[in-house]
């Protein structure tokens, strides 16, 4: 739970004086003005970008599924930060982490530089692969953001004059839209209505995870437990805590959203915190006030589509561009895409 904790991620306003591009959309005055591309890198099925804090070289993990943009601690060490407490803690996968405050001269990201940046600093695990800061949702919010793997791009865009048009520039045909559920701006995530074998759930929109993972409370309600006859222990997973969780694969009978649907899918699944009414991790589930998340859509469904989070228009528009939609933790994809 969080005792004390003000997010103090400043916010993140982008010009557009920087747009390098635009976009239109067929039969409208609509344009998507583009204010940035980012080519990204996947490494261990993370979206890493280049950055650079106080001149150092550093990654940036791109990282929908939390609230606020934060520094590893481990990273803040490394980097030679002034830290202080704030008295707070955050709570996700693993347990708890204590928060601090650093305000680093210099925040690279991308080629864009930002001084003066108050940065949350937390997690008990170092990340690897020189990975030191999170941009999260609280930065993202601001934007219209397209996930284009397939073409190793991340682009933000500005939309203007495209109400009610359908902002799927790139899609021939009709693209699969569904709405992103209303949130406070303190609090920002994205969370879209799935169907799992029917049965309504809501998912989080999580560039940070790298695999998508249902909550072992919404596999219980779906009859899946870990004692399941065929139901298998696959790996284990950290989070903000010190402590590892097991993730466990089971066979489904389908997974909807929007109009796709997949049958005969094995989905991941495993423990998240339950006492706590707001958690945040690097990489894995989060809470809203008084409902916890059933599931997370990360990489590997990112990754088989084309998406586009028009938070301009609560909106979330995404093609199938191929491949398995869900990836096992051995990286083993299963499931057939209709």
């Amino acid at each position: 739970m969080i005792t004390r904790l003000a997010l103090l991620a400043a916010p993140i306003a982008i010009a557009l004086a920087m747009a390098i591009a635009t976009a239109a959309a067929a039969g409208s005055n609509c344009k998507m003005v583009r204010i940035e591309e980012w080519p990204v890198r996947l490494e261990k099925n993370r979206l890493l970008i280049d950055g650079a804090v106080n001149g150092e070289k550093i990654g940036i993990l791109l990282d929908t599924g939390s609230m606020s943009s934060l520094i590893f601690r481990t990273a803040a060490r490394r980097l030679r930060l002034e830290t202080h407490p704030t008295g707070g803690q955050v709570v996700g996968v693993g347990g708890k982490s204590n928060v601090e405050i650093a305000q680093p001269d210099e925040l690279r990201i991308g080629q864009v530089a930002h001084k003066g940046w108050p940065m949350l600093v937390a997690g008990e695990h170092d990340p690897g692969d020189n990975v030191a800061l999170i941009l999260g949702e609280d930065f993202f919010q601001r934007t219209d953001v397209e996930f284009d793997l397939a073409h190793n791009a991340v682009r933000l865009f500005q939309p203007m004059d495209c109400d009610g048009v359908s902002l799927a520039y790139w899609a021939s045909g009709d693209a699969s839209q569904v709405e992103i559920e209303r949130f406070s701006e303190a609090k920002p995530q994205i969370i879209v209505p799935v169907k799992i074998n029917g049965r309504s759930l809501q998912a989080l929109v999580d560039s940070g995870a790298a695999v998508s993972l249902l909550s072992t409370t919404a596999a219980a309600r779906l009859g899946v437990t870990e004692q399941t006859p065929g139901v298998a222990l696959v790996s284990s997973t950290t989070g903000m805590g010190g402590k590892s969780v097991l993730v466990y694969g089971a066979s489904f009978q389908s997974f909807a959203i929007g109009n796709e649907t997949i049958q005969d899918t094995t989905i991941l699944f495993g423990d998240v915190v339950t006492d706590t009414s707001y958690g945040m991790t690097g990489s894995h589930i989060r809470y809203r006030v008084g409902a916890p998340m059933d599931m997370l859509l990360g990489v590997d469904f990112l990754k088989a589509h084309r998406v586009l989070v028009a938070h301009s228009q609560r909106k979330i528009y995404f093609t199938y561009v191929g491949g398995p939609v869900f990836e096992r933790a051995n990286a083993q994809p299963d499931g057939n895409h209709k």
